[in-house]
């Protein structure tokens, strides 16, 4: 029997996380990266136990065909999931557009993901050789770019977006980034103001 989508968090309703429909959000278990500023710590850790069950928010889905026109997979980080392309593929079969959130970590995997998805949010953190001041994880730097230029090839509906601390992300880095993006046909880069109160690296947190 294959594995089973870990689920860390539900969200029923939501007019945010996809552009112009209204959705539902599941945010997958795990990932890789202990970026500082996240602020999702308990999705972190891939086994963590969960009070959510991925074929009960299926049934609740059902029941929402004709109230809700997506539902977006955001994270942790979902496309470190196997279970992820069968789930994909089951909300699809609900009549559901699916809308995916990722930090671009697997490449491959999104390569076969992107023909199933109507809209994806792309999280940029730096540019290459700056990312693992921020992930700390090495080398992580190249896989994010990749991603980014397989959806503008792609020409997959896309939102790339930087969540800036002024501590890591400097006007010049932010330069260096929107003119990288620009380089692989990618025109806007949505800037999100660092939510420090729960970062991971608490030295980060901005002054009262």
């Amino acid at each position: 029997m294959s594995e089973k989508l870990r689920v860390g968090g539900f969200t029923p309703f939501t007019a945010i996380d996809f552009p112009g429909e209204l959705t539902a959000v599941v945010f997958c278990q795990g990932c890789p990266w202990r970026c500082r500023y996240c602020h999702n710590g308990e999705l972190l850790p891939a086994r963590a136990p969960s009070a959510y069950d991925w074929e009960q928010i299926l049934l609740f889905l059902a029941s929402r065909r004709g109230l809700l026109d997506a539902v977006v997979f955001s994270g942790g980080e979902p496309t470190a999931q196997g279970a992820l392309e069968p789930a994909i593929s089951q909300v699809r079969k609900l009549g559901f557009k699916v809308g995916l959130h990722t930090a671009g970590i697997y490449p491959r995997r999104l390569s076969r993901l992107i023909p199933s998805l109507d809209w994806v949010g792309l999280d940029i953190k730096a540019m290459p050789e700056d990312y693992p001041a921020i992930t700390g994880v090495d080398g992580s730097g190249v896989a994010p770019w990749q991603c980014a230029q397989l959806l503008a090839e792609a020409k997959t509906p896309l939102q790339v977006r930087l969540t800036r601390h002024p501590r890591l992300t400097d006007e010049a880095a932010l330069e260096q980034i929107r003119n990288k993006l620009h380089g692989v046909g990618i025109e806007h880069l949505e800037v999100q103001r660092c939510n420090s109160e729960q970062a991971i690296d608490q030295t980060l947190r901005f002054p009262p």
